[in-house]
C-alpha cells in the first residue's frame, strides 16, 4: 500500500505540473510565434524547456533548505534580504495578477464559444470564474481531483484533435523561417513553461520528499513539452501567418490559437475539439496558478487559510483580475507577454540561481544540489535572463 500511495503522489504532482504549464500559454503560443515559424519556434521550446527544467529544480533545491510551508517570499528574505523580498512581493504581484487576467479572458472566450450565446463577453469572465474558483478554497486535495479529471479531458481532446487536424496540415506552411522574429515569443514561451509558482505547494503535499518531487518536476515537464511541440506543428500547419484570419492578425486581436480555426477550416468538428481542449487547458492551468497563488498570499501576509480569512484570500485572488479582464477585454496576448517577460523572468529564472548561489556560496547551506555544474551553470542562466530581459524592455519601452 505504501508504493501505491506514494506512486499517487508523484502521478498527481506530475498532472499539478503539467496541468499548471499546459494552459492558457499554450493557447498563445502558436500565435506568439507564428511570424518566426516552426523550426525556429521547435528550436525556442527545447531551449525553453531546459532553463526551467533546471531553475525549477533550483528552487527545489531552496525549498528543501526552508521551514515547512514556505514559501517564495520567505526564500527570498532569507537568502536575498528585504531588498529581495520587496523585488519578490511587487513581481509576484504583478505576474499572478497578469496570468489570471489572461485565464479569466481566455477562460470566458472559449466558454462563450462551447455555450454559443450572444450574451456580453463579460457575464462569460464571471461565470467561468465563479465555476471554479470554490474548489480553491476547498484546498490542494480538491484541486488534485479536479485536476486529474480535467487531464482526463485535455488527453481525449488532445488525441481526438491530432488525427482529424492531421489532414489538415500544409508542409508548405511549416517551412517559414524568421529567426529574427522567433525570439519576440520567449516572454510568451517563459509564461507557457512556469511551473516553479506550484513547487512549494507539492513539497507540503508530497510530504518534503526530494526525490519525488523531483521525479514529478522532470515527468511533468516533459510532458507539456511534447504537447506543445505536437500542437505547434498542427496550428502553424493549418493557419497560416498572414491573411486576415492568420496568427499575425490573430495576436493584434489578442485572439487564442483556436479561433482562427473556425475561419480557416469551416470545419465545425475540428473546431469544437479545438474549443473542448482549449477549455480543459486553460482550466487545468487555472486551478493550479489559483492554488499557488493563495497560498503565496498566505505565506507572505501570514494569514492562516481558515474561516472567513481564507474567504478573504479567495476574494482577493480572483476578483481584481476578474475586473480588470472584464474591463479590457483584448489585452490576452499582452498580458501573458507582460507576465512572462517580465514577472517570470524575474521570478523563477533569474531568483531560483541568485538564491542557490547565496546558499550554496555565501551562506553555506550547501544541502540536497538538485542541478550539477556549480557557478559556471549558476552564472550562465543568470546571463540568458539577463538577456532576455533586457530584449523585453527594449521590445516593450523602446520599439
Amino acid at each position: 500500500m505504501r508504493i501505491f500511495h506514494s506512486l499517487g503522489h508523484v502521478f498527481g504532482g506530475t498532472l499539478l505540473i503539467a496541468g499548471t504549464m499546459i494552459g492558457v500559454g499554450m493557447l498563445a503560443l502558436p500565435v506568439a510565434t507564428g511570424e518566426g515559424g516552426f523550426f525556429p519556434a521547435a528550436m525556442i521550446y527545447l531551449v525553453c524547456w531546459l532553463f526551467m527544467l533546471c531553475t525549477g529544480l533550483l528552487l527545489l533545491e531552496v525549498c528543501s533548505w526552508m521551514p515547512k510551508d514556505s514559501n517564495l517570499i520567505t526564500m527570498a528574505h532569507r537568502l536575498l534580504g528585504p531588498v529581495g523580498k520587496g523585488v519578490c512581493w511587487v513581481v509576484y504581484l504583478f505576474l499572478f495578477v497578469t496570468v489570471m487576467i489572461a485565464h479569466a479572458l481566455g477562460g470566458g472566450a472559449v466558454l462563450s464559444e462551447i455555450c454559443g450565446c450572444t450574451l456580453p463577453p463579460g457575464l462569460f469572465i464571471v461565470l467561468y470564474v465563479v465555476l471554479f474558483s470554490p474548489v480553491i478554497y476547498l484546498g490542494t486535495k480538491w484541486v488534485d481531483r479536479l485536476n486529474m479529471t480535467l487531464m482526463v479531458g485535455v488527453i481525449i481532446s488532445y488525441l481526438l484533435f491530432i488525427p482529424v487536424s492531421y489532414t489538415q496540415v500544409n508542409v508548405e506552411l511549416l517551412k517559414r523561417s524568421d529567426w529574427s522574429k522567433a525570439w519576440l515569443a520567449l516572454p510568451v514561451l517563459f509564461t507557457a513553461f512556469t511551473f516553479q509558482v506550484i513547487i512549494p505547494t507539492l513539497m507540503t503535499y508530497m510530504d518534503r520528499n526530494v526525490k519525488k518531487v523531483r521525479l514529478a518536476i522532470v515527468l511533468g515537464t516533459t510532458i507539456p513539452l511534447i504537447v506543445y511541440l505536437i500542437w505547434e506543428f498542427l496550428i502553424l500547419g493549418i493557419v497560416p501567418a498572414d491573411g486576415p484570419f492568420g496568427l499575425t492578425e490573430a495576436a493584434k486581436k489578442g485572439w487564442n490559437a483556436v479561433m482562427p480555426l473556425k475561419e480557416i477550416l469551416q470545419d465545425p468538428f475540428i473546431f469544437k475539439v479545438g474549443k473542448a481542449f482549449a477549455f480543459f487547458t486553460m482550466t487545468t492551468s487555472y486551478i493550479g496558478l489559483s492554488l499557488a497563488y493563495l497560498d503565496f498570499l498566505a505565506d507572505g501576509l501570514k494569514i492562516q487559510k481558515r474561516g472567513l480569512k481564507k474567504v478573504a484570500l479567495c476574494l482577493t485572488v480572483f476578483v481584481p483580475p476578474t475586473l480588470v479582464a472584464m474591463t479590457y477585454p483584448d489585452i490576452f496576448i499582452t498580458a501573458l507577454s507582460y507576465a512572462g517577460g517580465f514577472s517570470c523572468a524575474i521570478l523563477f529564472g533569474l531568483f531560483p540561481p541568485l538564491m542557490v548561489w547565496v546558499g550554496r556560496y555565501i551562506k553555506k547551506e550547501g544541502k540536497n544540489p538538485q542541478v550539477p555544474g556549480g557557478k559556471f551553470l549558476l552564472a550562465t542562466l543568470i546571463v540568458f535572463v539577463l538577456i532576455e530581459l533586457g530584449m523585453q524592455t527594449f521590445h516593450t519601452f523602446i520599439t
